[in-house]
């Protein structure tokens, strides 16, 4: 292998991303619109959602619970009667309608149980869901402190106090950034590295390759390392100027650190992505192969459910991806500002994981130029 054939086969494979629109539009949509949209609209992250009071008591305390809900959790309430209650419901104008019944507050201060009704919109399953949590801990959060104003509440023995490190808001677009950039490390290189590849074949360029003094080895490192420029380049921007600009995410720890990280994450991911296209003969067969590969990446990798929730088996199967240790990684690093003394296994991890598929990967690259 020679350094001058890999640096020029390298140059070659950038200038022919250069020439092709549909695969720079994709980078850069990856790395910025779609990184903060899909962080502003994480499920379970409640925003704006239209929300109307029929007030039946018209007294101090449901004046309180109606001036409790403002943006950006909720819209200014409405203030409707309740025949309108459920015309604006099955309109879908509301999400969530607070029926505060007549004497609500007499019944409370007189030691009663009153009860008031939500009604919530169960289309919109994801708001439904945690909006509902929202409104029961305003309501019972402003009923309890004008209730303590009136008569003596027993002191509890203990009191528990909350105290959220690394993300005080418990904001989870801050979580949502950093693991859409993570997602897309890790498809963008697998698309690039194997689209390179099967680019070759279809234009018939391999074969011209094959009879120029160039190894099946500098090829590969060509096509892993100029692949790996651009999403390592993309990943610096997105973080700078996506995660930390436009949807203002503080990073705690090391941005060269965790970019080190992902070099060695993109080595793996890349000798993935030609590994698949070895498999596939066209592009359509390597979309397909692609969904059975990054799904399980994704989904298993500790980025959008906590390892701890899986089975062990799939716990154990998962330490052979490069996702799960890319993710313990990022998370260590930009969430809570761990240096080189805690990630180094990690780094470790994704060296040798990388070399291994770079091997097998190389191998089977061979045997298909044959």
């Amino acid at each position: 292998m020679r350094a001058a054939n890999v640096l020029h086969l390298g140059v070659k494979e950038l200038r022919g991303l250069a020439r092709d629109p549909m695969m720079l539009i994709l980078i850069v949509y990856a790395f910025t619109l779609s990184v903060y949209s899909q962080s502003r609209a994480i499920p379970e992250t409640l925003n704006r959602a239209p929300i109307a009071i029929v007030d039946e008591d018209r007294s101090p305390v449901s004046a309180r619970i109606a001036s409790a809900f403002y943006p950006p959790f909720f819209t200014a309430p409405r203030l409707i009667d309740a025949a309108e209650m459920d015309r604006l419901m099955d309109q879908g104008e509301i999400a969530f309608a607070l029926d505060i019944p007549a004497d609500f507050q007499r019944d409370l201060l007189a030691g009663r149980a009153p009860t008031i009704q939500l009604n919530v919109d169960a289309t919109r399953m994801s708001q439904g869901l945690s909006g509902a949590g929202y409104v029961q801990a305003i309501v019972s959060g402003e009923v309890t402190a004008f209730a303590d104003r009136y008569r003596a509440v027993a002191t509890p023995p203990a009191d528990l106090v909350i105290r959220a490190r690394f993300n005080p808001g418990l904001d989870k677009t801050w979580f949502g950034a950093v693991m859409n950039v993570i997602n897309n490390v890790a498809m963008l290189s697998i698309i690039l590295a194997g689209a390179a590849l099967i680019r070759e074949r279809e234009h018939g360029t391999i074969e011209h390759l094959l009879v120029m003094p160039v190894s099946a080895g500098d090829i590969m490192v060509a096509k892993i390392w100029s692949m790996s420029l651009v999403v390592l380049a993309a990943t610096a921007f997105s973080i700078y100027a996506i995660v930390e600009g436009a949807l203002g995410v503080p990073i705690y720890g090391s941005v060269s650190l965790f970019l080190f990280g992902a070099a060695l994450q993109l080595f793996a991911t890349t000798s993935l992505g030609v590994f698949l296209a070895t498999l596939a003969g066209s592009m359509p067969q390597f979309g397909m192969l692609l969904m059975l590969v990054l799904l399980p990446l994704q989904i298993l990798s500790g980025g959008a459910t906590p390892r701890e929730s899986m089975p062990e088996a799939i716990r154990t199967l998962m330490l052979a991806a490069p996702n799960t240790h890319f993710v313990m990684l990022a998370q260590s690093v930009l969430y809570r500002g761990a240096g080189l003394s805690v990630i180094w296994p990690q780094l470790l991890a994704l060296a040798g994981i990388g070399a291994a598929f770079f091997a097998f990967s190389l191998a089977r690259f061979r045997r298909s130029l044959r």
